[in-house]
């Protein structure tokens, strides 16, 4: 083949991939027969050692309708005729490094549920145990930790930037084989409405997606993370090119909160409301056909504080643009508690912009099993960032449970361990990393201050 030609077949390859002739040489080192063709192996030599492949061992509880002849013996006529029993199980999933320093692993919350045994398997072989440092069931996301050396972590793109015919990568593990990577483009953005998750905004891709590829890698052709692969759409079981990942905006969000808090510590706006439709945009002066259309502001909520009314139309956040309302909540449910951000939108239609700082949603509760053997059974938040008295807040103790046992009761606020002050799980985590053989918690229990011994 002529030197002429070969450039053609290059300059094609460049406009296929969307690079430029230098770029496309540049990640298409293969050569048959003089000829250079296309390949992603330089791209996948670079990310997928930070690609992990997770299996799982735990218990779950499960009902069971007991014959008649023995509802005497378990239950009162006319009760619910059933039996609670714990059954084995195993999983197999996927995950991410994305801080090869500290061991973190991203994963998705429903790979991990109910989890008694993670262990990590790298591409090279080496497996660890992994331990839970925070998830949240909303957006189906977990951070795990491991303690591992030569560890390879991935960088997080701007999923704000991603455009629909963009180039992706999937990595992961599925059905057990180890792992696998397939290719694809992004189908669609903002995807939500699934029922999957309580907030979607997913990425939609139709690179093959099976079981086993929760929690793995969604990348671009720069080896960036650009989603968590998290569901797909399977009415054959099997994968007909529908898959979704959760954007790596979120996943970074997330992720800090947990680092930082121990847990997700949800903003909220402070607003209700639904999609907007032509009929709306045109009655309320708005020339654009997407955004969420504001019902409601709840009083002194952060909306309400900042100036947003009912009737506004929220086309933006931070200068990124909002297509619908479920968006939207997608994005203020994964930002933290206290962030300040700038809400865009039409009111009379003139745009305005606002400044809003975030209020905290609900306290997310942590199982305090995940970080000691000797507080299992005790359900924890870290207090609300303006409470008389910050800590740990013990929300519910299971009866007979060892936390029970340990006097821990139900109000009771952790102000401190082995005479240090700690004010949020992330610190009572801390503490507990380092083993202590012994447990000196300093509790505030209504007005009384005390110690727990725990050895």
């Amino acid at each position: 083949m002529s030197i002429s030609t070969n450039k053609f077949i290059m300059l094609l390859l460049s406009i296929t991939l969307g690079l430029s002739t230098f770029q496309a040489q540049a990640v298409l080192p293969v050569a048959v027969g003089g000829n250079q063709l296309p390949s992603l192996a330089p791209i996948l030599e670079q990310a997928t050692p930070a690609v992990v492949n997770i299996s799982v061992a735990g218990t779950k509880v499960s009902q069971q309708q007991l014959p008649e002849l023995f509802k005497y013996f378990f239950g009162q006529e006319g009760q619910p005729n059933k039996d609670t029993q714990e059954r084995p199980f195993q999983g197999l999933g996927s995950g991410v490094v994305v801080d090869a320093e500290k061991g973190y692993v991203i994963t998705n919350f429903h790979v991990i549920n109910d989890a008694d045994e993670i262990v990590v398997t790298l591409k090279d072989g080496r497996t660890y145990d992994a331990e839970v440092l925070g998830s949240d069931r909303q957006t189906d996301i977990a951070l795990l930790k491991i303690e591992a050396d030569k560890l390879v972590d991935i960088t997080l793109a701007d999923s704000d930037e991603l455009r629909v015919g963009d180039f992706t990568i999937a990595i992961g593990n599925p059905f057990g084989l180890g792992q696998t990577v397939t290719s694809g483009i992004v189908s669609a953005l903002g995807r939500s409405g699934l029922n999957i998750e309580n907030l979607e905004n997913f990425i939609q891709t139709d690179a093959a997606i099976n079981s086993g590829n929760s929690g793995g890698a969604l990348i671009n052709l720069n080896g960036e993370l650009i989603g968590i692969n998290t569901a797909i759409i399977a009415p054959t079981g099997g994968n007909i090119g529908i898959g979704f990942a959760i954007p790596s905006n979120m996943v970074r969000n997330l992720a800090e909160q947990i680092i930082e808090y121990g847990e997700v510590r949800r903003g909220i706006l402070g607003v209700t409301g639904g999609e907007l439709n032509s009929e709306l945009a045109k009655a309320f002066g708005a020339d654009s056909q997407h955004g969420a259309f504001v019902n409601q502001v709840m009083p002194d909520s952060a909306a309400d504080k900042a100036g947003i009314k009912p009737g506004d139309i929220i086309i933006a956040v931070n200068g990124k643009p909002v297509k619908s309302f479920a968006e939207l909540r997608a994005k203020i449910g994964t930002m933290g508690a206290g962030k300040t951000i700038n809400i865009g939108a039409i009111r009379d239609g003139k745009s305005i912009t606002f400044k809003v700082t975030l209020q905290q949603a609900d306290a997310q509760m942590v199982n305090a099993k995940v970080m000691h053997p000797a507080l299992e059974g005790a359900s924890l938040s870290s207090t609300e960032k303006d409470a008389e008295i910050s800590g740990v807040r013990v929300n519910k103790v299971q009866r007979n449970s060892p936390a029970f046992a340990n006097g821990l009761e139900e109000g009771d606020i952790i102000i401190g361990i082995n005479k240090t002050r700690i004010n949020n799980i992330a610190d009572l985590r801390e503490i507990l990393e380092n083993n202590p053989r012994v447990l000196a918690l300093n509790i505030q229990r209504g007005e009384q201050n005390l110690y727990r011994i725990i050895q």
